[in-house]
Order: structure tokens, then C-alpha cells, then sequence
């Protein structure tokens, strides 16, 4: 994932504006795109901030994180909606259970105890390497 700009370089894309430079000449001088010369002015002026948003994913955990293992160690192959009803709160989604499963390090993996599908293989195993058997084939050499 990209790193956002340095705040030393956003103080020196408002103070060229400051002292009257165009977008065009700041984002060639500094080396940044008008664009986000642009937005960085723009958020100064309607959001009163020169600092950047933090990155990064969710803050708050809805989850019960121990509840959570302790449900998943009963049963394993439990699938993410019948964690959540087991979880028994409706304050939190699907996604929020996912999140969570994550974060324990838990993945859902298929079970080495079960039997092996029962679909064959699609191929009889007398087939070949895809070489046609067809009487023209055989004609040409």
C-alpha cells in the first residue's frame, strides 16, 4: 500500500499557495500531482485540517473475541452466519465476524477426516495425452 505524503510537504504546498503560486506550478516544482495539490488546499478551506486521516482498518472490535474462539473450538466447521447467531448479537455483521476470525488468526480449512468427493474424474483413464484417434489422423502419416 502507497505511504501518504509527508506533512512537510503539505505545509510547502500551503504556503505556495499562501504566497500566490498557481496548482500548476506548485504540484511541477514539488513534484506532486495538481490533483492532490488541489484537495490538500481544498481540505484546508472546508475541513480546517492540513494534517492527513490516519490509515488503516477497524479500530473498534464489535466481537467477543474469546467468546468467539471458544465457539469456533467447539465447532469448527461452523460457517461465519451461524457464528454470528451463536454470538447472539445483532449489533454487529458478517463482515465484523470475518474481521474478527482474522484477527484471532483463525481460517476456515477443509476437514482432512472426510471422505474424498464423490465426483470422478472427468476424463477416462484410458484417454490419452489428447492425441485425436479418429481414422483421418491416422491417414495422414
Amino acid at each position: 500500500m502507497p505511504r501518504p505524503y509527508e506533512q512537510d510537504l503539505r505545509e510547502r504546498v500551503l504556503a505556495a499557495y499562501d504566497r500566490g503560486k498557481q496548482t500548476k506550478e506548485i504540484a511541477d516544482t514539488l513534484g506532486v500531482s495538481r490533483a492532490w495539490a488541489r484537495r490538500v488546499k481544498q481540505v484546508r478551506r472546508e475541513q480546517h485540517r492540513t494534517t492527513r486521516l490516519p490509515m488503516g482498518g477497524v479500530l473498534v472490535v464489535k466481537v467477543d473475541l474469546a467468546q468467539l474462539r471458544k465457539l469456533v473450538e467447539q465447532q469448527p466447521d461452523a460457517t461465519i452466519p451461524e457464528l454470528r447467531q451463536r454470538l447472539g448479537t445483532d449489533r454487529c455483521s458478517e463482515s465484523a465476524v470475518g474481521m474478527a476470525l482474522q484477527r484471532l488468526g483463525l481460517s476456515f480449512k477443509k476437514r482432512r477426516c472426510m471422505p474424498p468427493s464423490r465426483t470422478g474424474p472427468t476424463l477416462p483413464s484410458d484417454a490419452g495425452s489428447g492425441k485425436t484417434s479418429s481414422p483421418r489422423a491416422s491417414r495422414r502419416s
